[in-house]
């Protein structure tokens, strides 16, 4: 069943998006003059098509879906001479150079309007979204010695060379982020994306918190911290980051399973587990998870007391990215659910924000592209429609917002990619009319011949890469 929704949320994105971009390219040609002869969905031999319209144009799904395009009258792919005048002057290359600008870069840029009406109709709607309040890992070595609680943290900071760089900056769990580089932010996802644009930036980062008790602080993390992050994966993680959580209460207690049978009740406090401290929930399922079939002892505050549980976690078999793995299960829930808000946004404010959203990606993206080209990112984060797929359903499976917030992301990259100064790509094609415009005439056709053959080539060796990637990440 997963497979099959992966399968269609990959479908349905992008799909629609290469035929809103490719839509783009059909409405301005045809504002232009220029006669469109076939719309594609897919790329290959065609497999489906009708006509419509004064022109017939013919609407076709191909072979290969991923991609598309649009086939103008163009004397460049044939003899035109039998054509008459009314039809001639509504071929390509006879169009001026403004014209095939505009024809051309309509594709990208209807993907990033999808996107910007996307993110728009999101932040009006409103996102429920975790606060930026944080929980800060003190470090491997440390986090025994940290406890469990925000006072003891704030008190008793580790030296050792493990403490994580957030520990180091003075961060502290239960600090509500409120400004990073003096940019306001509410929520987590703001949060993560200032960080992750200091780490591009190579710059540093200066946090406003504010911390229970103590009003409002400020905290830097260097800039040769965040420079050396390797930026795939978690990152936050990476500076011993993450979401604030609450304190591990038990929220129910199934019937007949090992946390029943070793006494533990709804409303305990979990303290710790083998006099291991537990933080959080996530912390106590990961201890339980990695002590199956072992007697171990937990604590627990009952009624202001602590109390001792002999507690036997129960193995059972779970799947993981590495296969099937043992695990230990208790038959107990425990709370999880950070502090969440939901912060809707007037139109006017969702344009701007969206507007704002789409540009900052698009710079991002521009500069992690940069970063690849000279080696100070890894092209392991070039990622192919298989790891595409695979978020997609995921998405897809978290709810509509998730997914919506991922076609717009997906539909900026596409953006982005397309306007790339490669040949057969759009960014190309926006490259020969830009120098056609500086020197008054057309690229010499032998140039165009050999620039499509390098671009068909380095494009190529990008999709060889992407699908590496992918299949490297599936092993």
């Amino acid at each position: 069943m997963n497979f099959l929704q992966t399968v269609l949320a990959f479908v349905v994105c992008l799909g629609s998006l290469i035929v809103f971009h490719e839509l783009g390219h059909y409405l301005v040609a045809r504002w232009c003059g220029v006669k469109v002869l076939r719309f594609s969905v897919g790329m290959g031999k065609v497999v489906w098509s009708r006509r419509f319209g004064p022109d017939q144009t013919e609407w076709a799904v191909s072979a290969l879906p991923l991609g598309g395009y649009v086939k103008m009258l163009d004397a460049r792919e044939g003899d035109l001479s039998a054509l008459p005048p009314q039809d001639l002057k509504r071929e390509f290359t006879r169009q001026n150079v403004w014209k095939r600008i505009a024809i051309v870069a309509a594709g990208p840029l209807a993907n990033f309007l999808i996107a910007i009406v996307l993110f728009a109709g999101l932040y009006m709607y409103g996102v429920e979204e975790p606060v930026s309040k944080i929980s800060v890992r003190a470090g491997e070595a440390a986090a025994l010695a940290a406890g469990a609680a925000a006072a003891d943290q704030a008190d008793a900071a580790p030296s050792a060379p493990s403490a994580t760089p957030a520990w180091r900056a003075g961060l502290r769990s239960g600090d509500l982020v409120t400004a990073v580089n003096e940019q306001p932010v509410a929520v987590w996802s703001e949060l993560r994306w200032n960080l992750m644009q200091s780490a591009i930036d190579k710059k540093e980062a200066r946090l406003t918190v504010e911390r229970p008790g103590q009003g409002r602080m400020h905290f830097a993390l260097p800039a040769d911290v965040l420079a050396a992050l390797d930026l795939e994966g978690d990152v936050l993680g990476k500076l011993g980051l993450g979401v604030a959580r609450p304190a591990p209460v038990v929220q129910q207690v199934l019937a007949g399973g090992p946390a029943e049978r070793a006494g533990l009740r709804v409303d305990d406090l979990l303290l710790s587990v083998g006099g291991t401290p537990v933080a959080d929930g996530i912390a106590f399922i990961d201890i339980i998870r990695a002590s199956a079939g072992k007697t171990v002892e937990v604590v627990v505050r009952r009624a202001g007391q602590p109390l001792a549980l002999a507690m036997t976690p129960q193995a059972e078999q779970a799947k993981s990215g590495k296969g099937t793995v043992t695990v230990g299960k208790i038959s107990a829930y425990v709370a999880l659910q950070p502090d969440m808000i939901v912060v809707p946004s007037s139109p006017l404010q969702a344009v701007g924000k969206a507007m704002t959203r789409v540009w900052d990606t698009c710079t991002m993206t521009l500069k992690m592209i940069g970063k690849m080209i000279v080696g100070e990112v890894s092209l392991k984060n070039v990622t192919g429609p298989i790891t595409i797929a695979d978020y997609a359903g995921q998405t897809a499976r978290m709810g509509v917002v998730s997914y919506l917030s991922f076609i717009a992301f997906i539909s900026i990259s596409l953006g982005v990619m397309n306007l790339l100064p490669i040949p057969v790509l759009d960014g190309g094609h926006l490259l020969y009319y830009s120098l056609e415009v500086l020197t008054g005439r057309p690229v010499p056709e032998r140039f165009n011949e050999i620039a499509q053959r390098v671009g068909i080539g380095l494009l190529m060796t990008l999709m060889l890469l992407a699908v590496f990637n992918d299949v490297a990440r599936l092993l």
